[in-house]
């Protein structure tokens, strides 16, 4: 089988180093170039030795570099751009999320993904864990009845001084509910096997980080879905930063149908399971995680197989998204 060629273009945000990793190991795709217009995040990237780093200007590389894929991480106001000039050019896109920033950028990219027959895929990392894929398996299965409510608790630390800094500075970011409420977004419909009828209700607001007062670092959602379920959603950067990552709260889902309930969070190695005629909880083991799904997911769709998450998934969550945080108030 031919290799998948993987161009990189942007190194700002960390995630893009998990698909990195992902590409340089994985047997059916080669790295063939990776491009940094940031002169300091250049010179941070040699230092640290992670990424060998071959062009400082996309245009060049894109002329240079013959690639099939090009896979973005720069700050989030600057993807969308980077992603219209890849498809442009031609080549399918894997980015980190999220894709843009505006709705017109997301019309753009929906319409040059079409008209050329390109992928689009986002790193939409959280259907891969063991606790999401057992959620979704007890939901689907029927056991708990039908879903009536959800909760998502996806609050992130948010780490100012160790966070890249252009997360605070104004017009670079986009807003916290594309940024972290996109996964939801994108999850809930794919764990409960139902679509959203719409989400009427989105806050955002500056709690925590007075300092950048223009950056909204609180976000929460009211939803419905399709068959009139009410899923509310924390997104606020407000998880403690010591431990944030390791909360037993971080990206806890708890969901109650007509039968019973269920709740786990996203690195549990459980999911608790309480029935209405249970007098205690029932204690389930979760399955084995599926480290980069969204990698394999996105190579399986380039040769016409039928995947999990495909390119319309990963647009719809986008768009959704971009229109949720449109319509958030302050």
């Amino acid at each position: 089988m031919k290799k998948t060629r993987f161009a990189f273009v942007g190194f700002r945000h960390s995630h893009i180093l998990d698909l990195l990793e992902g590409v340089r190991g994985h047997e059916f795709t080669e790295l063939v170039g990776c491009c940094e217009e940031d002169p300091a995040t250049r010179a941070a990237l040699k230092e640290e030795g992670r990424v060998s780093i071959t062009h400082e200007s996309f245009e060049t590389l894109l002329k240079e570099v013959p690639c099939d894929v090009v896979a973005i991480g720069d700050y989030y106001a600057k993807r969308g751009e980077l992603v219209k000039t890849a498809l442009r050019a031609g080549k399918h896109v894997l980015s980190d999320k999220p894709l843009c920033t505006t709705l017109e950028q997301q019309a753009e990219i929906e319409r040059l993904a079409s008209e050329q027959g390109l992928l689009v895929g986002l790193q939409l990392d959280c259907r891969g864990y063991g606790a999401w894929r057992s959620l979704r398996e007890l939901v689907r299965s029927g056991r708990i009845g039908e879903v009536c409510t959800m909760y998502v608790g996806g609050q992130h630390p948010l780490l100012a001084g160790t966070r890249p800094g252009w997360y605070f500075e104004p017009g670079m970011h986009g807003g916290t509910l594309n940024d972290i409420g996109i996964h939801a977004l994108d999850f809930i419909p794919w764990m409960t096997g139902l679509d959203w009828a719409g989400v009427p209700v989105a806050r955002s607001w500056n709690g925590k980080a007075k300092f950048a007062p223009h950056f909204h670092d609180c976000a929460q959602m009211m939803g419905r879905l399709t068959n009139g379920a009410g899923v509310l959603g924390d997104f606020s950067y407000l998880a403690p930063d010591q431990l944030g990552y390791r909360l037993p709260y971080y990206w806890k889902v708890v969901i109650h149908g007509t039968k019973g309930m269920a709740e786990t969070h996203l690195n549990a190695s459980q999911i608790q399971c309480i029935m209405d005629d249970a007098s205690t909880p029932e204690i389930l083991d979760v399955l084995p995680a599926t480290p980069r799904a969204y990698l394999n997911d996105f190579l399986s769709e380039l040769i016409g197989n039928r995947v999990d998450l495909t390119t319309a998934d990963a647009l719809r969550a986008s768009r959704l998204a971009l229109e949720v945080q449109a319509r958030a108030v302050s």
